[in-house]
């Protein structure tokens, strides 16, 4: 008698990359950044989300690459891609459009609007860290319909009361400043203890899910802020098997992202 070997734990990338996955269902067109959100939408087109289109910040629009890429400008991109845009094209006439469902972001700090950091932690002048900065991501943020963000770590200082600095304003901080967005601002916040949500302009994030073995305690003191709790906090299913050899088999045997 054969026996199935059972799949190994899920790692840290991808747990986080099967859940934001399933967060794409019924969504069509993605701006995704290179890393995590590349490995959630492709898991996404072959589970809950075949007919999505993947929008990248070099210009590629509709990107079907054979294997993944490893950069925005990876020329991987371009073959059998629907379409290759310029900057103005991109940013003008696709995101201030309005033709994004979700744009998927990153950051080093959120605070409870969904305002993000990723120029400096600590000092403006004298920073412990210097990040890269917004790239297209006050585009992103003002524009797409919602937008998701994957955290790696879920810490007070990542989860923080007050940005260190702020890259990346959601729509409520834009509209304080007499600036109206087109979007809703960050929507969904998924990190290894949970998944904390919103539905737009005026509200704050709270945890709707935990993952397995987490307790809403530890996601609010992990939280820099008195977090909001929804009535009913569920419970994140676990990647599963197919979830898993799909990463792993199909979406980056070369393991480019997943470690």
């Amino acid at each position: 008698m054969t026996t199935t070997a059972p799949e190994a734990a899920a790692t840290s990338s991808e747990l986080l990359s099967v859940v934001a996955s399933r967060e794409l269902a019924a969504r069509r067109t993605v701006f995704a950044g290179i890393g995590l959100p590349t490995l959630a939408t492709e898991l996404a087109r072959l589970t809950v989300a075949p007919q999505i289109e993947v929008v990248y910040e070099s210009g590629v629009c509709g990107a079907h690459p054979s294997h993944l890429p490893e950069t925005i400008a990876d020329a991987v991109l371009i073959s059998g891609a629907e379409a290759v845009l310029s900057m103005p094209a991109l940013f003008g006439c696709v995101l201030q459009g309005g033709h994004i469902d979700v744009g998927f972001l990153g950051a080093a700090q959120i605070d409870r609007w969904g305002n993000l950091n990723t120029s400096v932690i600590g000092d403006w002048e004298n920073p412990t860290v210097r990040l890269p900065g917004s790239g297209g991501a006050i585009e992103v943020m003002a524009n797409s319909r919602e937008v998701f963000v994957v955290m790696r770590r879920h810490d007070p200082r990542s989860f923080t009361e007050t940005l260190d600095f702020c890259t990346t304003p959601g729509p409520d901080r834009a509209i304080a400043e007499g600036i109206r967005p087109l979007g809703s601002g960050v929507t969904r916040v998924i990190t290894e203890l949970g998944i904390l949500a919103r539905s737009g302009v005026g509200e704050e994030l709270r945890l709707v899910a935990v993952q397995p073995g987490v307790t809403v305690e530890q996601v609010r003191e992990a939280t820099g802020w008195d977090l909001r709790v929804a009535g009913s906090v569920g419970t994140v299913p676990p990647p599963t098997g197919a979830e898993l050899r799909l990463l792993r088999e199909d979406v980056d045997p070369g393991r480019v992202y997943l470690r």
